[in-house]
């Protein structure tokens, strides 16, 4: 895509390049994002913080939107006025789409002095840099194969933490015949895709899920396990309450929070929340992997794409950059966050069970082969085809057709979208 053609309106170029006003001071960095929910935002101000101790003030650009769709089209509207942001939050296959532009930093210099090549894996490096050069800077990775539940209610009706869909749904069953909300859904698409990310894992396993999800296999595809897990989320359908179209994930996260649900099918950015509501895993909530994916991740990585900007704001740049990359920093932002590290090397001691769990998991499962980038979060493919599904699995979801029709639909949708 040329970049003349990511120019939304005239009228959007000219209001968000006010943004910047004039050259911004050779200290100073402007970054563009969509973390604005409470829990977000106090993970963001550890960048913030460290980032002013070392003498470089932080322009604030926030553009509200779970999936940072809105974000982009903020963003091209910078890049066609040649006034790009000094950094931008940025997920999975958006992050190459603009390395192939011609827009973007080069952090080679930088990477090489600090070693950052040794120390962020692989399946994130795939994002990080693009024909051999680093571009951006990852912050974490968050897995999206989680389940997020009320302790209280599952102590009260003496539930354990489900291991198999059969055990998932009877939970389930009690929760709703309890008179609460057995499971806390937002009605919008990249919510739904992250439930059916899970539970395609859970109908087919591992290999399933690659051949679907990252091989665009047409036999995985409109497969009768592919069926079977559309048939899986007609069922989850049945135990969300009637209000739930176009909830906010957060908003999701607070009705298990105050009580008001059981649980909540969603990333570990979600834990963020919880602990800014002042619970504890453990005591106030619980956390496990999405019953049948035990041993399998699914994941995607916040990274900060670095855009190419004048030499009085390339010192600026590498600062941030390299306090994006410090273990401490790290460690610090994802304690808040709910994700884990980027770097390897980082010690998550510090973290709560949760997050040293999802730490644990996150390893375990790259050394075996089963850490996958998720279709639902723009890792598992580019985002034509991210689309594509999601307009098949939100239409299913709602009724709009059967499984064996939804099945078919996806594998058109896909191939239509390659």
């Amino acid at each position: 895509m040329r970049i003349s053609k990511l120019l939304s309106t005239s009228a959007l170029v000219t209001g968000l390049a006010l943004f910047s006003g004039a050259a911004a001071a050779e200290e100073s960095v402007e970054v563009l994002h969509w973390w604005t929910s409470g829990g977000e935002a106090a993970a963001l101000n550890v960048l913030k913080e460290d980032l002013e101790q070392a003498g470089v003030t932080w322009q604030d650009m926030p553009v509200a939107g779970g999936g940072g769709e809105q974000a982009m089209t903020a963003l091209r509207a910078r890049v066609t006025s040649g006034n790009p942001p000094t950094a931008v939050q940025m997920l999975g296959f958006d992050i190459l789409d603009w390395a192939k532009q011609g827009v973007v930093a080069d952090l080679n210099a930088l990477a090489a002095k600090e070693g950052w090549e040794k120390v962020v894996p692989p399946a994130l490096q795939a994002f990080s840099k693009h024909d051999g050069k680093w571009l951006a800077a990852p912050v974490n990775v968050h897995s999206t194969n989680w389940v997020w539940a009320n302790k209280k209610i599952f102590d009260e009706l003496g539930l354990k933490q489900p291991t198999s869909w059969d055990e998932l749904i009877a939970a389930l069953d009690k929760i709703k015949g309890a008179g609460y909300v057995a499971v806390a859904h937002g009605g919008q698409p990249w919510q739904e895709a992250t439930i059916f990310d899970a539970v395609v894992v859970a109908t087919g396993g591992p290999e399933f899920y690659k051949k679907a999800f990252i091989d665009l296999d047409p036999a995985a595809l409109n497969s009768d396990t592919m069926v079977q897990a559309f048939d899986r989320m007609t069922t989850l359908r049945s135990y969300v309450d009637d209000n739930f179209s176009g909830r906010d994930w957060n908003l999701a996260s607070a009705m298990v929070i105050e009580g008001k649900a059981g649980v909540q099918f969603m990333g570990d950015w979600a834990k963020g929340e919880f602990l800014n509501a002042g619970q504890k895993p453990g005591e106030d909530f619980l956390c496990f992997r999405f019953p049948g994916t035990q041993g399998t991740v699914t994941f995607n990585s916040d990274q900060f794409v670095m855009f190419t900007v004048g030499d009085d704001r390339r010192a600026a740049q590498e600062k941030l950059a390299s306090a994006i990359m410090t273990p401490s920093f790290q460690v610090a932002f994802n304690k808040i966050k709910g994700s884990v590290p980027a770097r390897t090397d980082a010690d998550g001691s510090g973290l709560d069970a949760c997050g040293q769990q999802g730490m644990k998991e996150l390893a375990e499962a790259s050394t075996k082969g089963t850490l996958f980038g998720s279709m639902a979060h723009g890792h598992a493919a580019p985002a034509a085809v991210k689309l594509a599904t999601y307009d098949v699995i939100t239409a299913h979801f709602n009724g709009e057709m059967d499984s064996q029709t939804a099945a078919q639909e996806l594998a058109n949708a896909v191939e239509g979208a390659k």
